[in-house]
């Protein structure tokens, strides 16, 4: 499904925990990557809600993932219509909107045509005719597609299962938590993570407490020729963009979708309530960070 890479990587761990608390870890794959737990706690504990986690992953894999003709979203893009979908595939249908609407449509989750034809090499003007969120429609109890078009929720679906795994760990009252899905969310902290650039290498370092980061870079995987984050109308503007937010569904969507946008654009994003702190690489390698 989403084999997007992520140059965001774990420097440290926590700081000290009470001496009855131990760190575990767990690490394995989904939606195409490394994916990472880290908890402080009791192990019993800890064993508990890292499989809970682990459920809540392959649920979020069956709806959205793009690999697996099984999937509802495999079956939505076949069809073009579905009838009573999940709840999860609603919510994230709900939050895949307000992202198109708040970053003007950057964020369009109807690019999977363009992303196709680029990949084979054919087709690549009708495909991008057919990239248009404003003609899916949806209700409480059904979606629609327009005709010809297809989904995929690389750049938001990470984010959401990251944000469902770090709320299943707070209803177990957990405290000290990362959770690494290619995005992370943390509850607790401080934890350390380190901002990199597929070209420039580590850049800088950040502090995450009780927040989400995600990072994108256009240029970690060539689709054709060129980079795959893609939009009909828009090339990268960013080398690499680090979002921190509230949430690991926004810094998602957000680090994918800005790494389109101009500087101005960028910077109109500190004025929701919910986005803490942005960086930007430039294609010199060059550093900033907005806040």
């Amino acid at each position: 499904m989403m084999n997007r890479r992520r140059f965001l990587t774990i420097s440290a761990a926590t700081l000290a925990a009470p001496a009855w608390a131990g760190t575990h870890r767990w690490q394995g794959r989904a939606f195409g990557a490394e994916i990472s737990l880290t908890i402080r706690g009791p192990a019993q504990l800890a064993a508990q809600a890292m499989a809970e986690a682990r459920s809540v992953v392959a649920e979020v894999e069956a709806l959205f993932s793009l690999y697996d003709a099984a999937s509802m979203l495999s079956q939505f893009n076949a069809t073009g219509r579905l009838d009573n979908p999940a709840p999860r595939f609603l919510a994230l249908m709900q939050r895949a909107d307000e992202a198109y609407h708040l970053t003007d449509g950057l964020f369009d989750p109807t690019v999977q045509p363009l992303w196709r034809a680029y990949a084979l090499g054919i087709g690549v003007d009708r495909a991008a005719d057919l990239v248009g969120w404003d003609r899916v429609r949806f209700g409480p109890a059904w979606v629609r597609l327009g005709a010809g078009q297809a989904l995929t929720f690389n750049g938001i679906a990470q984010g959401f299962a990251t944000d469902l795994v770090t709320a299943r760990f707070a209803d177990l009252r957990l405290v000290d938590v990362l959770v690494n899905m290619g995005e992370h969310r943390a509850l607790g902290g401080p934890w350390r993570l380190e901002v990199a650039d597929p070209k420039y290498g580590a850049l800088g370092m950040r502090t995450l407490h009780n927040g989400a980061m995600a990072t994108s870079s256009p240029g970690a995987m060539i689709l054709g020729t060129g980079a795959h984050i893609l939009h009909p109308e828009r090339q990268p503007q960013w080398s690499t963009v680090s979002v921190e937010a509230e949430t690991a569904t926004m810094a998602d969507y957000l680090s994918t979708s800005l790494s389109l946008a101009p500087f101005d654009q960028v910077a109109s994003m500190l004025a929701h309530p919910q986005v803490k702190r942005i960086t930007l690489v430039d294609f010199n390698g060059d550093l900033q960070s907005l806040s």
